[in-house]
């Protein structure tokens, strides 16, 4: 199974921006912690993260020209605003968890807002950096791999 993990805005300030909230993990730990969780399940994971909203949509958009299995997706504050990565989540139909490190469901009401939701079969928040891992577990165990289901569907 291939997992592509987008991250979006100041996600690579992990570690820096407000550690209350985010915690003292930084992006490269981050990488690290989901890549030793993919090998044990025999799962590869592919990263990438932008702080610009169309390489956002593009790089959900390579995902399905690529093959990925999935997408787990941290849009970071363009969960709030962008109709523009829900459009790419619907349009590629690939399975997709929304996660949050922090806890949006306690924080300012604009934060609770989320357009991507609708695109995501599991969404995930408040669990800090291990929400990356129970979006994978969520997704490995309810995702049939594309060439799997490529094959049984031309059998039909």
């Amino acid at each position: 199974m291939n997992i592509v993990v987008i991250n979006g805005p100041n996600l690579n300030m992990l570690g820096i921006r407000e550690p209350d909230k985010y915690g003292n993990e930084t992006y490269e730990m981050l990488t690290e912690k989901i890549t030793a969780h993919c090998e044990n399940k025999g799962i590869t994971a592919e990263f990438y993260q932008s702080n610009h909203e169309g390489d956002l949509v593009d790089r959900i958009q390579q995902a399905y020209f690529d093959g990925a299995d999935a997408i787990v997706i941290n849009p970071g504050a363009y969960t709030h605003t962008s109709i523009a990565l829900l459009d790419a989540l619907k349009s590629v139909s690939l399975p997709a968890a929304e996660v949050h490190i922090s806890d949006v469901a306690a924080r300012e009401d604009f934060r609770q807002i989320s357009y991507i939701r609708q695109a995501c079969s599991f969404t995930v928040f408040g669990h800090g950096t291990d929400g990356y891992l129970e979006a994978i577990d969520y997704l490995a165990e309810n995702t049939l791999e594309r060439s799997s289901k490529e094959e049984t569907e031309s059998k039909r």
